[in-house]
């Protein structure tokens, strides 16, 4: 009886309400204007530019919005330690909401309150300086998710470059506890608008540290690898393009996203279907798939050479970075070729993307001697930012500092790379396939090629199925995967060396050269180098026998003469398809074996080559996708080959 009691109660009260508020309603839209005169407006209950109170902490924070040369406004937080007096500032440019970076918690420290790669920088007493890009979070303005230089690209009068120079000025007039001198730093995006900020450097820019950048996006970082078509990168289109602020990934409609994309048919076709269409920036991925003008002049280590700045530089990135492997290397290469060696450093860690500025003790199952990304922030970055924008000692820093991961070690190089094929210590090395799947530095005499089936239908998995694109952890560890789980796969060939009787070691880029038929015309060549462990390794159980990927690279079949104009791969007959794997620091050690794979596909990590030339892969429709017979040759004249930047191992 207490229930209907109460519900009858509850049903009083409801009726009351409602008439109450139609009683209101009825009121509303009879009485005069006058009656309403004191209600306040309506309006936004956000404040322009709201200031946190000072809490007595022992830092002080400022949120400004510094005015661009066109009037537009880009939020930006400076914090420092309380007391901090002719400081220098360390400025990140990003789209990943600069409020995070100095909000981590609510603490009155600002140690807790800054990010893990910051703690050194504030021990050190460095002024923090971060800054949402144009259009992102708390700026004014239109972002374009790589807003191309000024140029043919851009003739609005602001980019990156632009945008770095004119908050540099603000900085040096408005932060009267700093010493007038900047250094820039950030990852990934960040080191990209790092990296855009020496195509023109304020006079106060006296240091730059990209981190991961992305340098160019077609060649071999984030979007396209030698112009196969990364689509992991979905995700970061809906994220980053779907909304101002943060977003969510695709939506996905099965677990196993090679199942979804497999479905879907092509790139095109996915996007479609989950309404990537409607973003532009995936409309000028599908309008530009080959290297033309658009990614060209947006190639930053082609413009760094042919504007090559003063301004001391220290490009960083990971020996397995998943997204930008690209990046730094090519950055540092083009500068060390246009002859700016002097003021360019590089430092390569055991990392995945962007681990530099986290912990740096493993990478998967691998562990390292000690955190090598502490080592680094502590014994690197932060020396590089005082010599340079305190006037402090002189590191004396190597030109070249690159872990190498199987001796578990830093290694300091006056060059870098130490071999490679224009003129250092020494040459590249051919390492041929043999008749019995085995690996040889002599030449194979006669004739010879081994053959698979690639079915498009049936794609090689970048991953153990179920591949999950979105999941964190394999994300960041795809590039170390072991590679036993395609053994026994018909469409996978795999070559290896007897177990080693001395160290090998390399420096450098190694050069695939696959001379190769194909009863298609078009496809794709996936290389990897690979280390393979004793079938016992006593130290770490778990490594016995283990397959990893030293360096692995994608190369599509159609631009085997010109990036910039692909043509048709003609059918049974042999072709060089020459590409560069991402640069190593590496030794294979005695009783470890040197592995060569080759396959066709790489999915759903890279889109799947239809096999058939068509004008544009993303765009390839169901009736274009067959199989081809691959043959790889490995005789004479035609004989395969991966050459090797070998060095005396020490």
């Amino acid at each position: 009886m207490k229930l209907f009691r109460g519900l009858a109660v509850a049903a009083s009260a409801c009726a009351f309400l409602v008439a109450a508020i139609s009683v209101d309603a009825a009121q509303t839209q009879t009485a005069p204007a006058a009656q309403m005169a004191g209600r306040p407006a309506p309006g936004t209950d956000i404040p322009a530019d709201f200031q946190r109170p000072d809490t007595g902490g022992d830092y002080i924070e400022r949120s400004v919005m510094i005015p661009m040369r066109d009037g537009v406004k880009l939020k930006t937080f400076i914090v420092m330690s309380r007391g901090t007096a002719n400081a220098p500032m360390i400025f990140t440019r990003t789209p990943y909401n600069a409020a995070a970076r100095v909000h981590r918690n609510e603490s009155p420290s600002l140690l807790a309150r800054v990010q893990q790669s910051d703690e050194d920088f504030v021990r050190a007493g460095f002024i923090r300086v971060y800054q949402d890009v144009r259009g992102k979070y708390g700026s004014e303005g239109t972002y374009e998710m790589d807003r191309p230089p000024l140029g043919p690209l851009n003739a609005t009068g602001t980019d990156n470059t632009t945008d770095a120079w004119d908050t540099i000025d603000w900085l040096v007039k408005n932060v009267p506890e700093s010493n007038g001198n900047v250094g820039m730093i950030g990852s990934s995006y960040g080191g990209f608008t790092a990296a855009a900020a020496l195509l023109d450097p304020h006079p106060a820019l006296k240091a730059v540290v990209p981190e991961c950048p992305a340098i160019d996006l077609w060649m071999g970082d984030d979007i396209f690898h030698y112009g196969a078509f990364r689509q992991p990168i979905f995700d970061y289109l809906m994220t980053q393009t779907g909304q101002k602020g943060a977003g969510g990934g695709v939506p996905r409609t099965a677990y196993d996203d090679y199942e979804a994309f497999l479905a879907a048919g092509s790139a095109a076709d996915y996007a479609t279907a989950r309404g990537l269409d409607q973003l532009p920036y995936w409309r000028k991925i599908l309008a530009h798939p080959d290297y033309d003008a658009y990614w060209q002049e947006q190639a930053f280590d082609k413009l760094l050479a042919k504007r090559p700045s003063s301004v001391p530089t220290l490009w960083v990135g990971g020996l397995w970075d998943q997204e930008d492997i690209y990046g730094p290397s090519a950055a540092f290469a083009a500068l060390r070729a246009a002859g700016r060696t002097a003021n360019n450093w590089i430092v390569l860690g055991p990392w995945s993307h962007s681990q530099q500025s986290l912990e740096g003790r493993e990478l998967g199952p691998f562990r390292w001697n000690g955190d090598t990304s502490r080592e680094y922030r502590r014994d690197i970055v932060v020396p590089f930012f005082e010599e340079h924008l305190r006037g402090g000692k002189p590191t004396g820093m190597a030109r070249a500092t690159i872990y190498n991961p199987a001796e578990n070690r830093w290694e300091r190089f006056d060059d870098w790379p130490s071999a490679c094929p224009d003129g250092c210590k020494a040459k590249l090395t051919p390492l041929y396939l043999d008749d019995r799947f085995g690996l040889s530095f002599d030449k194979p005499a006669g004739q010879g090629s081994d053959s698979y089936v690639s079915d498009p239908t049936k794609p090689v998995p970048h991953l153990p199925r179920p591949v999950r694109l979105e999941d964190g952890k394999t994300w960041r560890t795809w590039l170390i995967q072991d590679q036993r789980y395609v053994d026994g796969r018909t469409d996978v060939l795999s070559y290896q060396t007897a177990p080693l009787t001395k160290a090998v070691k390399i420096e450098g880029a190694a050069i695939a050269e696959i001379v190769a038929k194909t009863t298609g015309t078009d496809g794709d060549f996936v290389v990897r180098l690979i280390d393979v462990y004793p079938s016992e390794y006593p130290n770490q159980p778990e490594l016995g026998g283990y397959q990893l990927p030293v360096a692995t690279d994608i190369f599509r079949g159609r631009y085997r003469d010109s990036f910039e104009r692909p043509s048709a791969i003609p059918a049974n007959k042999a072709q060089t398809y020459r590409f560069a794997l991402p640069p190593q620091n590496y030794t294979f050690l005695p009783g470890h074996r040197i592995r060569v794979q080759i396959q066709s596909t790489l999915f759903p990590l890279y889109d799947r080559n239809p096999q058939s030339f068509v004008a544009n892969v993303q765009k390839a429709k169901p009736g274009d996708y067959r199989k081809a017979t691959v043959s790889i040759m490995r005789a004479g004249a035609d004989a395969s080959a991966i050459w090797l930047p070998l060095v005396p191992a020490r």
